[in-house]
């Protein structure tokens, strides 16, 4: 990776109290090992929800100059404010066309993904012939056509689509049944659109193998360092550093308590960090040491590193504070002004999220406003 001086955005570096780091020559290495493993496939991209986070206007033109071509939103505004930085790119919208997205959808040349038998009534009946592409239902029961509708809408008079896809339910699940009858039934209908491109695997599906690949392959977790297959170590790079300043280091007593509700109790004389973060931040309130329902699944909660080295939160995590157990690092290691890692090459995204009780995709895309955000390449 070729690196470059950090540009920071969205706040000012020195009057920050959270900041967040962004590897696009990471994020490109991840993409390219998605490309080499979709074989022959086209590899697309999912940049939806501002790129999981991590900042549309600079993941998709970043992977445009690696080769991307295919581009994956979930809807018209986020389409269009791509459109510029993507003048050649096919950008395909998620969420499909209605009445009130159509004029936009028009004018920036865009690909609705249709749903349903009343979003192709009413995009064939009104696009004049612009390109769709129809989202079958193999097996998730949320979006698409349903097999049967789709074998319809292929021998009625409607145009055809550019590109048939479907959506996996479990692919980050490899033994999961459910794969193997969604690949049967994707490839069943396919025999309705001969000669039209179909997609059909995320980022765990690239991973079951070229039985999923087809003409065009979707992911996306895994270009932002998300681990696409549960149970097997990740092989994607990490992407994405956060990192929280030291406010205040208190000395506290055994016994005494820290943080709202007073749920938690100290063991031992103390030493606590007070870091300029917290839920509003995105560092999700479940990852709090104590008092709340989670941690009878994760007792541990989260934590955060100096140095290399962990270190617990304590007590319930605040709006905008959280406290770290620093009582087990040399007198000295850690100051006001020192910066805490919540998430980067110490604490993975896996594990930030697990210890928050929820998923990297979350844990992603409600990183909040308030971080300094730099990018590097």
């Amino acid at each position: 990776m070729t690196s470059s001086a950090s540009t920071f955005e969205h706040g000012s570096p020195s009057a920050t109290t959270t900041r967040l780091s962004v590897d696009l020559g990471a994020l490109a290495e991840n993409w390219r090992k998605m490309r080499d493993l979709s074989g022959s496939a086209r590899c697309g991209a999912a940049v939806k929800a501002n790129a999981y986070g991590t900042g549309a206007d600079r993941v998709a033109p970043r992977l445009a100059r690696e080769g991307c071509r295919d581009f994956f939103v979930a809807d018209a505004n986020e389409a269009a404010a791509l459109r510029p930085l993507l003048p050649d790119a096919r950008i395909y919208v998620l969420n499909g066309v209605f009445e009130g997205s159509f004029a936009q959808t028009l004018a920036h040349d865009l690909i609705p993904i249709i749903n349903s038998p009343q979003q192709a009534a009413f995009w064939c009946a009104n696009a004049d012939g612009r390109a769709y592409a129809l989202h079958i239902d193999t097996g998730m029961n949320r979006m698409g056509l349903t097999p049967e509708e789709a074998a319809a809408h292929s021998q009625g008079s409607a145009p055809p689509p550019c590109l048939v896809m479907s959506h996996f339910a479990c692919a980050d699940d490899p033994d999961h049944p459910l794969n193997q009858e969604q690949i049967k039934l994707f490839d069943s209908i396919r025999p309705c659109f001969a000669g039209i491109e179909a997609s059909l695997a995320n980022s765990g599906g690239i991973f079951l193998g070229s039985a999923t690949h087809h003409d065009l392959t979707r992911p996306g977790i895994a270009l932002y360092g998300g681990d696409p297959v549960s149970d097997v170590p990740n092989r994607m790079r990490t992407v994405v550093t956060a990192q929280t300043r030291v406010l205040v280091i208190r000395n506290a007593k055994a016994g005494q308590t820290v943080s709202y509700g007073a749920a938690h109790t100290l063991t031992r004389d103390s030493r606590i960090a007070v870091c300029g973060v917290g839920y509003a931040d995105g560092f999700h309130r479940n990852g709090s040491g104590a008092g709340v329902p989670l941690r009878s699944a994760v007792p541990q909660g989260a934590f955060g590193a100096i140095n290399g080295t962990r270190i617990p939160v304590i007590g319930k995590i605040t709006m905008d504070l959280t406290m770290f157990d620093v009582t087990g690092l040399p007198d000295g290691a850690v100051n006001a002004g020192d910066w805490v890692e919540l998430l980067g090459p110490t604490v993975s995204l896996e594990e930030a999220a697990t210890a928050a009780g929820t998923i990297s995709y979350e844990l992603l895309t409600s990183l909040g406003r308030r971080h300094a955000r730099s990018y590097v390449d």
